[in-house]
């Protein structure tokens, strides 16, 4: 097989490998006699669609970063300072815009200051976002007194309401807030002169900055905006539960960065796309549902999801060598 059909191939195999993911998954527990009468009802699929709005604004943000080159361990403990930042606001009697306003600013504030460690200080992103990744939890434990922070009910929490009003949304607002935001964002990654710096960047840092591309500005900014999207999925995640709880989101920065992986997302940077994202979301959001519906434990769905994100790493590596 000669060069050109394996480039052809491999990048065949980058597009179309995630739906394949996807169809398999579902197909899997569509065939299940436990589960295939509820499976696939529209009422799971909303399920599904909701419960993946949280991870998936964090993957969004994760998708750059990961394409940049860098990585972000801190992003659930970000979501989780978020959620106590916006139900501390609302109970201060705070209008929910501003509660709204504040959260998504306290994650991109702390985006920031990743991305500020990154480039002045010219540490690795893994121990900047470690250290962060204590940092913003703790946060929340102290604001939250180490305790939920109940707040009075507002429209904040029609965001993830399962059944819309008005009903013709058919899905969550916060599902349709997901999917303008996908759109957007793919649009400025393949579309923009940010986007291809990003890719830039991503690819070779150091022949990127010899074409005169301000590279830690690139990286100051994809931190930035990957924390706004954690602040926003902190405000959807204090929608659902309608209190602002620090000990939330643990382990989902797990779940944020398998979805970027296996939607095509190198840990070597310099590849993946929104869609592929997307689709990985979708896959995780199944096999959790799926899991649920058949009355696995916990641990169970920890050892799939553990051995898919190694399997799509390793698939990475091979396919890049």
């Amino acid at each position: 097989m000669s060069r050109q059909h394996r480039d052809r191939l491999s990048k065949a195999l980058n597009f179309f490998g995630p739906f394949i993911g996807l169809l398999l998954v579902i197909a899997l527990f569509a065939l299940i006699p436990e589960v295939q009468g509820r499976f696939l009802r529209f009422a799971n699929l909303k399920s599904v669609a909701t419960q993946s709005v949280i991870v998936a604004l964090g993957a969004l943000g994760m998708t750059l970063i990961i394409i940049s080159g860098g990585i972000d361990l801190s992003a659930a403990s970000n979501i989780a300072l978020s959620s106590v930042i916006a139900a501390y606001a609302v109970n201060a009697g705070l209008p929910p815009l501003a509660a709204v306003a504040l959260g998504v600013a306290t994650g991109g504030l702390v985006g920031l200051a990743n991305g500020a460690l990154v480039t002045r200080l010219r540490l690795v992103p893994f121990i900047v976002t470690l250290g962060m990744m204590g940092i913003a939890r703790g946060a929340a434990k102290w604001i939250a007194g180490n305790q939920k922070i109940d707040a009075p009910m507002t429209w904040v929490n029609e965001l993830m309401a399962k059944t819309p009003h008005p009903p013709w949304l058919l899905l969550a607002p916060g599902v349709w807030i997901v999917i303008v935001f996908a759109v957007v964002l793919a649009v400025v990654l393949r579309s923009t002169v940010f986007g291809r710096h990003v890719f830039a960047v991503g690819s070779n840092e150091a022949t990127a900055r010899l074409c005169g591309i301000r590279t830690d500005r690139v990286k100051v900014l994809v931190y930035a905006l990957a924390g706004l999207f954690c602040g926003l999925s902190g405000v959807m995640e204090f929608s659902r539960l309608t209190v602002g709880d620090p000990t939330v989101a643990v382990g989902l920065e797990l779940d944020i960065i398998a979805a970027v992986v296996i939607g095509g997302g190198s840990l070597s940077g310099g590849e993946g796309s929104i869609l592929g994202t997307m689709i990985g979301v979708l896959i995780m959001s199944f096999l959790r549902n799926g899991c649920t519906m058949m009355g696995w434990p916990n641990y169970i769905q920890e050892i799939i999801i553990g051995a898919i994100i190694v399997i799509a790493v390793t698939l990475d590596r091979l396919r890049h060598r």
